[in-house]
């Protein structure tokens, strides 16, 4: 094997890499979102834990993170709006990345 192909393999790997990572830190972000959004809405325990999941698989309805947002605005009808919930995601975003990180 050459040069070129261990450093071609060494930045394929990379990306997989980082690319895991990220989508293991929106996940992460999108559960602490739910939770928050639970609480505003009253729920807790088996409740806010469902909601949570209900906030992940929402993301997967498109790329970006416009999905999660118009749910989570949609159900909390009211209690926050969307300025509030991308600040919201932007500061839980940080927090993901601290317990991935923590995690690893």
């Amino acid at each position: 094997m050459t040069t070129f192909d261990d450093r071609e393999n060494a930045f394929e790997s990379k990306f997989a890499h980082d690319e895991e990572l990220r989508f293991r830190v929106e996940a992460r972000r999108n559960k602490l979102l739910g939770l928050w959004a639970a609480g505003l809405m009253g729920k807790s325990g088996d409740d806010a834990a469902a909601y949570a999941k209900e906030v992940i698989a929402a993301d997967f309805q498109e790329a970006g993170d416009e999905d999660v947002l118009r749910k989570v605005v949609a159900d909390l009808g009211g209690a926050a709006d969307a300025a509030a919930v991308r600040a919201k995601m932007a500061e839980l975003l940080d927090e993901a990345k601290r317990q991935v990180m923590s995690e690893s």
